[in-house]
């Protein structure tokens, strides 16, 4: 059985998947995402149509959300899992089909006869086989009618889509969302069942999308702001305690809020793990003393980092690798992350019991011996850079500050990433770093000092704190009067998956130019749709550290001497 997935940066020799995913997704696991997303893009059809006419369904727009979010790379490994989503897929498109239909003979007195794309007659198969024979006879992963262009558009927003659902699925836990955002996720899977929509029509989405995305960060960043409290910089412990433990990855602040609260006075230290690392720094997470430290680094590194240890483990979100044997009846899933055989915590109006995941913990006993290691300090999102903010512009007219590097974005296994170590240990000292995401791995061990007190490393948080950097960046300009890019800074960004795909797209929606993107290029970025890029914003693959730091100081020195900010 084949599969056809190139929406990470670790496709088979940067083309992609076709036999196994190299992040352990499975053929039939791939069918079965190919065909969820075939059917919710039948359901953003009547979504979009019902929206037109001033219907909406709220649980409609929660479900197409949570579908993109589960296909998206490093999520649901879980075919049974899947299998569920897409049967159920089916009746939500018959119930915003039934919204629609009558709506509009109300509203218009008469039938609704226009032409719809012939995937809405979709009507799902009773079983795992069946569906994924189903996915085969679609041909799904071979889109004939596609040029290379149009499918590499196509994909681009549809993989920037499943990026944008990971930030609205947390927002919306947090009880917050917006029709702009709820609506473009309709409008979008709409336009790619159109057959006849052109190249033209599909960039013209695409640079929307970066728009609408700005909205979704500020939205997520406004739901962690107001229920964690702003983060503040906060050192962090990277050693281990005596006692009982439950390491927590992934991406979900408040999963760990819920974990925190039910395990007080339980005797158990909880220690964060990868994209988790921010949590330190927001107040309401803090407070809790028993959230001891951070253990590990990046999601890629679980699988040796996890091997026989004895701890509980929470996945949630997404970055879960294939468990090992060694740890698999001890690592547990909750939330839209799943994988065949680990125990889920599912949710019950939005509540989770993680009964079974403590008492795993007191039954394994935890670490037996303390560890001190160094601390790092994070929490330096926007609220706590700009409060320094006056000090910052003082610095750069002082000439105590000459550069600003934003290097940040996905870490990933693939070779080619130690660039970015390298990269950080070159930057010269009159230099700051702000960094996010869970790339910083790479370096936010090193010691860079400060400058005049102003820490030369600024660890902004999660890639889903991209709002954070933008707005820093944004504000900055302000204050020097010029646009973010006559700014003594340069963007060094890594990707592997589908968040950091729509992140670049707003970046780019914002007219900000020569970004250096590696370790590799997309595979789904067709040479037609790369030179637009180089030409309208001087996108540029990154080279060797030395050369890329020559070029980009060499740069500066030569803007700043034509314009003094």
């Amino acid at each position: 059985m084949n599969m056809f997935c190139r929406q990470c940066e670790q496709a088979i020799g940067s083309k992609a998947c076709i036999k196994m995913g190299a992040c352990g997704k499975s053929a039939e696991t791939s069918s079965l995402q190919d065909l969820l997303i075939y059917s919710l893009k039948a359901i953003s059809v009547y979504a979009k149509l019902a929206r037109d006419i001033g219907i909406k369904d709220r649980g409609v727009d929660l479900f197409v959300i949570e579908g993109l979010f589960s296909t998206a790379t490093n999520v649901n490994f879980n075919p049974e899992r899947l299998v569920e989503i897409i049967l159920e897929s089916c009746k939500i498109k018959e119930k915003i089909k039934k919204l629609f239909l009558d709506g509009f003979r109300e509203k218009e007195g008469k039938y609704f006869e226009a032409r719809l794309p012939y995937l809405v007659k979709f009507v799902p198969a009773e079983n795992k086989k069946d569906l994924i024979e189903q996915a085969e006879n679609l041909k799904l992963t071979d889109e004939p009618l596609l040029d290379d262009d149009k499918r590499s558009l196509a994909e681009i927003l549809l993989y920037s889509l499943k990026g944008m659902a990971a930030y609205a699925d947390h927002a919306f836990i947090l009880g917050k969302e917006d029709e702009i955002v709820s609506a473009f996720f309709h409008k979008g899977l709409s336009a790619l069942s159109d057959e006849a929509i052109n190249a033209e029509e599909l960039l013209e989405l695409i640079m929307e999308f970066g728009k609408v995305n700005l909205r979704c960060l500020q939205l997520l960043d406004e739901a962690h702001n107001e229920h964690f409290g702003g983060p503040v910089p906060t050192e962090v412990d990277l050693g281990i305690k005596k006692g009982p433990a439950i390491i927590v990855s992934g991406h979900d602040l408040c999963d760990l809020e819920q974990l925190l609260e039910q395990t007080k006075d339980k005797g158990i230290n909880i220690y964060t793990h990868g994209e988790m690392l921010p949590s330190h720094g927001y107040p309401n997470l803090n407070r809790y003393k028993h959230l001891v430290g951070h253990f590990g680094s990046a999601w890629q590194e679980q699988q040796k980092e996890f091997d026989n240890l004895p701890v509980a483990i929470l996945m949630t979100t997404n970055c879960i690798q294939k468990p090992r044997d060694s740890y698999k009846d001890r690592i547990f899933t909750t939330g839209l992350v799943s994988w065949p055989g680990v125990e889920h915590i599912p949710a019950f109006n939005n509540r989770k019991d993680f009964k079974k995941l403590i008492d795993k913990a007191l039954e394994l006993g935890g670490f037996n011996e303390d560890r001190k290691e160094k601390t790092i300090t994070v929490g330096f999102g926007h609220q706590a850079v700009l409060g320094i903010a006056q000090k910052i512009i003082e610095a750069v007219k002082k000439g105590k500050i000459r550069h600003f590097f934003l290097i940040g974005g996905c870490d990933g296994a693939k070779s080619g990433r130690n660039y970015y170590t390298e990269f950080s240990r070159k930057i010269p000292s009159d230099c700051v770093i702000l960094t996010l995401a869970c790339g910083k791995f790479r370096f936010n061990r090193l010691d860079f000092g400060n400058i005049e007190g102003i820490p030369r490393l600024l660890d902004c948080g999660q890639c889903n704190d991209a709002y954070s950097a933008i707005k820093i960046a944004l504000t900055l300009a302000d204050a020097f009067e010029c646009s973010v890019n006559e700014l003594p800074l340069s963007l060094i960004l890594s990707w592997y998956e589908q968040k950091a795909v729509c992140i670049l797209l707003t970046l780019l929606s914002l007219g900000i130019e020569n970004i250096r993107l590696g370790p590799s290029l997309p595979a789904f970025i067709s040479l037609n749709v790369l030179k637009i890029l180089i030409e309208k914003f001087n996108i540029q693959p990154i080279t060797t550290p030395d050369k890329d730091l020559e070029e980009i100081l060499k740069e500066q020195s030569l803007s700043v001497s034509e314009q003094t900010l």
